[in-house]
């Protein structure tokens, strides 16, 4: 069996609907996968003693995660029939309404890709050593013009 290349999931600032939406495009020449699951993470405007959320800043031990991620990656691959998997998270700030976390499988089945893209959401929010500090609306700083 060849061992597969441990990927780097990490994409600087929010995943973008044109990202999201040429990943999903370049699946088209690929005749053999007859479903698609999707998960898109979103940062909330969560409301915390009082004050906004207004982003998240994502910070990460980025070797670890990435060899954390690669070992559920060969999991989900051995437990479920696919053809793709793709992960996406974000480092660094996201702002309210934009997505932090992009998530996609595909197999010949949707049952396959929804319960294998179902369960790799599940291990990366409980497996990966991956924090996100709230960005207050009353911060002082500046946080926009830094995105």
């Amino acid at each position: 069996m060849i061992e597969k290349k441990i990927k780097n999931i990490f994409i600087a600032g929010p995943v973008t609907a044109d990202f999201i939406g040429k990943s999903i495009q370049n699946h088209s020449s690929k005749k053999d996968i007859g479903g698609h699951s999707i998960f898109l993470g979103q940062v909330r405007a969560d409301k915390i003693d009082g004050k906004e959320v207004a982003a998240i800043e994502y910070t990460c031990y980025e070797e670890m995660a990435n060899e954390k991620m690669h070992e559920i990656r060969e999991a989900i691959f051995a437990k479920y029939d696919l053809t793709c998997m793709h992960v996406y998270h974000s480092l660094g700030k996201v702002a309210t309404g934009e997505i932090s976390l992009f998530v996609f499988t595909s197999s010949k089945h949707r049952k396959a890709a929804i319960n294998a893209c179902e369960e790799l959401v599940e291990n990366i929010k409980s497996s990966l050593p991956i924090w996100g500090k709230e960005l207050f609306t009353n911060e002082t700083y500046q946080w926009k013009e830094n995105k």
